[in-house]
C-alpha cells in the first residue's frame, strides 16, 4: 500500500519496495511482502547458483532455466505492477577470467530475456566491478538495442570518500588498486558508453555514511529510480526503533520530491519488541489459522519511511499547476510574430504576485512623480504598451485610485483579437473616460502626446528574449525626457546543469535545429553546478544616440572542488527585473519572487555534452545578434573543452521582429 496520502502527489514516490533473496515460490514471495505493507519486491529472477558453463547446463533439449516461477504462476500483470528483477550478481563482464567473463555474458542475456519475456518493468543491474566496466555496458547497450518496455537500473553505492586528504569528495578508497573510486564517475563511463540511453536508469545504494552535500546534488539530475536504503544505514532512537540521520532525512525528502522510489534492503538489526503480530491470511480462502503470516520483519523501516514521506508539506497550489510541465520543453513565444491565444492571456492572468508587483511600482512611480499638492490638478499620462486584455491597465488604475492620483491610460495592443476583449473590459469597469485603446504595434504608432510613465510587461524567460529591447526603443519616442519605464532594468542570468532527461528529449529529436534550440521548461529533476551569473542587462528609458542591442559575453563558473566531476547537459536561463525603484520581479534561483509563475526557466541545450573534471573551471560565451528582421543567440564553450559554436546566423531558432 502507498506510504500515504499528499495532496497533489501521484508519483511513484508513495510506493516502497523491498529486496529478497532468491526463492523458488514467487507467489509466497509476493504475499509476504505485499501483505507486510510494501508494494513491490525486487527479487532475482534465476537461481543464482546456476552457471551456464555447468555440464547439466548444457544447451540440450532438457535444459531448464532455475527461475524463480513462471507466468503461469504468477500472472503478467503481477509480474508487471509488483516485481523488479534483481540480476544476479556475480555476474562480471570485464573480468580478467575469461570463463566468468564468458559465464556473465550469457547469463545476462539470459535473465533480462526472461524478465522481458514476464514483462516485468525493470530489471536492477549489479554493481560494475571496481576498475574498467567497458565490456559490461557494451553488453548492456546490445540488451537496450532489443528491449522497448523494459527499463534497465544499474546499481551504484552512494559512498563517502575514502582519501585521507580531503574527505568530502564523492569516492571511497581502493587499498588494493591505491586510487580513489567515485560511483558517478562510474556511471557517467557507462551511460556514455550507452549512448545515454534512455531506458539506462540509476539505482543507488545508500549506506551509512553520506558524502557532501554538492556531489550528493550531481544525482538529481541524473535518471535516478530507486534509492535502496540498507538496514545498517539506520540509527536506533530512544525507544529502540529505527530512524535515520539528519543527513539522511534530507536526502530522502528530497528523492521522494524527485519521485524517486525507496527500496528497504538487509534484515532486522533493531531489537524491536515483537510482541504486537500482524496476521495476515495468505488468501482470500484463509482461515487465521494455516496460511496466516506474521508481522514483517522489516515493517519497522517501511514504516519510518512512511513517517519520513507523510510529515512533508503537501503540494502548494502552485505547484500542482506546474506539476504537469516538469520537464517539459516547450518553445518560446514569438509574441511580435504571432497573436496569444486566449487560453495563454488567462493563464497569464492568473499570477497575482506579478501583478500586485506591478500595482506596487505603479503607486510608487505617481507617488513620486506628483506631489500631494498636484494630486487634484496633474492628470499624468500612463501608456500600457502590449496591454493584452488589460491586466496591467487594471494594475495601473487600481494603483492611481490607491495613492489618489489622477490618471489618463493609453492601452497600445497589435493583436485584434485581445482589443475586442479590451474593449469590453473597459465598457464593462466604466472606464470610458480613462482609457483609450489603440489597436496598433507600438512600434509603428504615432502618439498624440508623451507620456509620463511607460508600463510594459514584454520580458521572456531570459529577459530579453521576447524582444523587449527592441519594442521599448521603438515605444519610448513618446516617452517624455523625465520619463518613467516599468520596468526600468532587467537582467539575464545562466547556470550551468546537469539534465539527462532534457538532453534526452532533445536528442530525440536526431537532428541539429532541436539541439541549438532554447526551450521554456519547468526545471525539476536537474542538478545546478554552479551559481547563476549575470549576462545582459538592458535599461529603458535609453535615449543614448549609440544606443545597441547586441551583446557579448564571456562567463566563467566555478563548480565547487567537494562536487566533484560532473557532466554538463546545457545551461539554464533565468532573469530578474526592477520595475520601479526596490520594486522587482525574479525567477533568478537565489532571489526568486514567491508563488510567481508566469515565467518557467529557459533552457539552452549543449549538442555534445562536457565532461568537467573535479577543480576545473567552465567558461562559456554567449552572443546576442541582431539583424533587420529577427534576433538570435549563439554560444559555445571553451573550456575545459572547446565545442562547435551553437546556432550561427540564428540558423536554427531566432526571434522574429
Amino acid at each position: 500500500m502507498p506510504l500515504g496520502q499528499r495532496v497533489g502527489d501521484k508519483s511513484d514516490s508513495r510506493y516502497c519496495g523491498v529486496e529478497t533473496d532468491f526463492i523458488d515460490d514467487m507467489p509466497h514471495v509476493l504475499t509476504h511482502n505485499l501483505s507486510g505493507g510494501f508494494d513491490f519486491v525486487v527479487a532475482p529472477l534465476v537461481d543464482p547458483s546456476y552457471r551456464p558453463s555447468f555440464p547439466t547446463n548444457s544447451a540440450s533439449e532438457g535444459f531448464v532455466l532455475p527461475v524463480a516461477a513462471s507466468d503461469l504462476i504468477v500472472s503478467p500483470a503481477q509480474w508487471s505492477s509488483h516485481v523488479v528483477g534483481k540480476i544476479s550478481s556475480w555476474i562480471d563482464l570485464d573480468s580478467e577470467d575469461e570463463k566468468l567473463r564468458m559465464d556473465s555474458e550469457t547469463a545476462l542475456k539470459q535473465e533480462i530475456s526472461w524478465a522481458s519475456h514476464l514483462s516485468v518493468q525493470a530489471c536492477l543491474l549489479p554493481p560494475p566491478k571496481k576498475g574498467y566496466c567497458s565490456n559490461y555496458a557494451r553488453t548492456v547497450n546490445q540488451i537496450l538495442q532489443g528491449i522497448t518496455n523494459m527499463q534497465l537500473w544499474l546499481r551504484l553505492p552512494l559512498v563517502k570518500s575514502g582519501s585521507i586528504e580531503n574527505e568530502s569528495v564523492d569516492a571511497s578508497y581502493d587499498s588494493l588498486s591505491g586510487i580513489l573510486y567515485d560511483s558517478w564517475e562510474t556511471w557517467n563511463s557507462f551511460r556514455l558508453l550507452c549512448e545515454h540511453h534512455i531506458q539506462l536508469c540509476v539505482a543507488l545504494d545508500i549506506q551509512s555514511s553520506l558524502p557532501s552535500i554538492n556531489s550528493l546534488l550531481r544525482w538529481f539530475g541524473e535518471p535516478v529510480r530507486a534509492a535502496i536504503i540498507h538496514t545498517d544505514a539506520f540509527l536506533t532512537n530512544a525507544r529502540g526503533y529505527p530512524c535515520l540521520s539528519k543527513r539522511h532525512q534530507k536526502l530522502i525528502s528530497a528523492f521522494f520530491d524527485l519521485c524517486f522510489q525507496i527500496v528497504i534492503s538487509g534484515t532486522l538489526i533493531h531489537s524491536i519488541p515483537q510482541e504486537r503480530l500482524e496476521v495476515v491470511p495468505a488468501n482470500d480462502n484463509d482461515s487465521l489459522g494455516e496460511g496466516a503470516t506474521l508481522r514483517h520483519e522489516l515493517k519497522p523501516y517501511l514504516e519510518y519511511v512512511a513517517y519520513l514521506y507523510q510529515r512533508m508539506d503537501p503540494l502548494s497550489e502552485q505547484e500542482r499547476f506546474e506539476l504537469n510541465y516538469r520537464d517539459f520543453l516547450q518553445s518560446p513565444l514569438q509574441p511580435l510574430m504571432d497573436n496569444l491565444e486566449a487560453q495563454t492571456y488567462e493563464t497569464f492572468e492568473k499570477d497575482i504576485v506579478k501583478y500586485n508587483q506591478y500595482q506596487r511600482a505603479v503607486s510608487k512611480a505617481l507617488l513620486d512623480r506628483v506631489s500631494d499638492e498636484q494630486a487634484s490638478s496633474s492628470n499624468t499620462v500612463l501608456m500600457v504598451v502590449g496591454a493584452g486584455r488589460g491586466p496591467l491597465v487594471r494594475a495601473s488604475l487600481q494603483a492611481a485610485e490607491e495613492v489618489g492620483r489622477k490618471l489618463k491610460v493609453y492601452a497600445v495592443e497589435k493583436n485584434p483579437n485581445a482589443v475586442v476583449t479590451l474593449h469590453s473590459l473597459i465598457k464593462l469597469e466604466g472606464w470610458e473616460s480613462m482609457v483609450t485603446v489603440i489597436s496598433c504595434d507600438m512600434r509603428c504608432w504615432d502618439a498624440p502626446e508623451k507620456a509620463d510613465i511607460l508600463v510594459s510587461e514584454l520580458l521572456g524567460s531570459f529577459g530579453d528574449n521576447e524582444l523587449s529591447p527592441e519594442c521599448l526603443d521603438g515605444a519610448q519616442r513618446f516617452l517624455k525626457p523625465d520619463g518613467i519605464s516599468i520596468p526600468s532594468s532587467y537582467t539575464s542570468y545562466l547556470q550551468p546543469i546537469t539534465t539527462t532527461k532534457l538532453y534526452n528529449d532533445v536528442k530525440a529529436n536526431k537532428d541539429l535545429a532541436h539541439m541549438e534550440t532554447p526551450y521554456v521548461v519547468k526545471l525539476h529533476k536537474v542538478a545546478r553546478l554552479a551559481q547563476a551569473q549575470p549576462v545582459f542587462t538592458f535599461r529603458h528609458p535609453d535615449f543614448s544616440p549609440n544606443r545597441s542591442n547586441q551583446r557579448y559575453v564571456k562567463l566563467e563558473f566555478e563548480i565547487p572542488p567537494d562536487t566533484g566531476s560532473t557532466l554538463v547537459h546545457g545551461f539554464a536561463g533565468y532573469f530578474d527585473a526592477v520595475l520601479y525603484g526596490d520594486i522587482y520581479l525574479s525567477i533568478e534561483p537565489s532571489k526568486p519572487t514567491p508563488t510567481m509563475f508566469s515565467w518557467f526557466p529557459i533552457f539552452f541545450p549543449l549538442r555534445t555534452p562536457v565532461y568537467v573534471p573535479s577543480g576545473s573551471h567552465l567558461e562559456v560565451q554567449f552572443w546576442r545578434c541582431c539583424a533587420p528582421a529577427k534576433v538570435w543567440y549563439e554560444w559555445c564553450v571553451t573550456s575545459p573543452i572547446t565545442l562547435p559554436v551553437h546556432n550561427v546566423n540564428g540558423r536554427s531558432y531566432w526571434v522574429g521582429l
